[in-house]
């Protein structure tokens, strides 16, 4: 069983992708993916997607904390969309993970027991090392660190690092090109705890998949990996 765990829906000019619902589940169908876990802006993209293809769409609402309205549109996406999790982006939406204006959805995350993926990875926002004061001010919340420090080898190994020291701290490996550090993350901080994602459409199941295929797992792990760990982070 495959999820991937980060994937994306829309048109992106500045990067040159785009990708809609229906290409995503024939790139689904190719890879062998059974589900994937989507956060899209507008939130309506990932809306129309869970309620077209239930089985195979897991809505996570994206939150930008600024918003005056963003705890009650998660209250509406976990009560009445069925999403799965939150997705925050402190890069984009200039915030720091550890800032108290994180605090109010962080208590919602608990509440509801859902996790929180965040973008991971580049200055001056979203480092790891942030992670770690949100992690232990919020130790009943799940906090997923997408990309797991991204392409900065400093990055990747602070979030090994930060993830090693919380045990509610999972990694992700999409745009994390170190195929040796995903053996390493589940090596030091554990093997239940790193998840598989593509960030479709700016990577790709093509060569993420291959990337966690090449890092040297037992083939549990690569099982874990690869479904297993979301399916049980996200009681599905």
């Amino acid at each position: 069983m495959i999820v991937d765990s980060h994937t994306h829906l829309g048109v992106f000019p500045l990067f040159n992708v785009k990708l809609d619902v229906n290409e995503m589940l024939e790139i689904m169908k190719k890879h062998k993916i059974e589900k994937s876990v989507v956060f899209s802006l507008p939130n309506e993209l990932t809306l129309q997607a869970v309620e077209k293809y239930p089985q195979k769409i897991i809505g996570f609402i994206w939150l930008n904390p600024h918003k005056k309205d963003s705890v009650q549109l998660l209250e509406k996406a976990v009560t009445k969309w069925n999403f799965k999790g939150i997705k925050m982006h402190p890069l984009i939406d200039s915030f720091l993970p550890d800032q108290p204006i994180t605090h109010p959805i962080m208590e919602k995350a608990e509440k509801y027991r859902i996790p929180v993926l965040f973008h991971c990875g580049h200055p001056p926002w979203s480092l790891p090392w942030h992670f770690k004061n949100l992690a232990d001010s919020f130790p009943n919340v799940n906090i997923i660190l997408g990309h797991m420090g991204h392409g900065h080898i400093v990055y990747i190994n602070g979030a090994i690092e930060v993830a090693k020291k919380c045990d509610n701290i999972f990694l992700e490996t999409s745009g994390m090109p170190m195929h040796s550090k995903i053996k390493e993350a589940v090596l030091t901080v554990g093997e239940e705890r790193v998840l598989y994602g593509s960030d479709m459409p700016f990577g790709h199941p093509a060569f993420e998949i291959k990337k966690v295929e090449t890092a040297g797992l037992s083939e549990h792990q690569l099982e874990l990996v690869l479904g297993l760990n979301a399916k049980k982070l996200l009681q599905i």
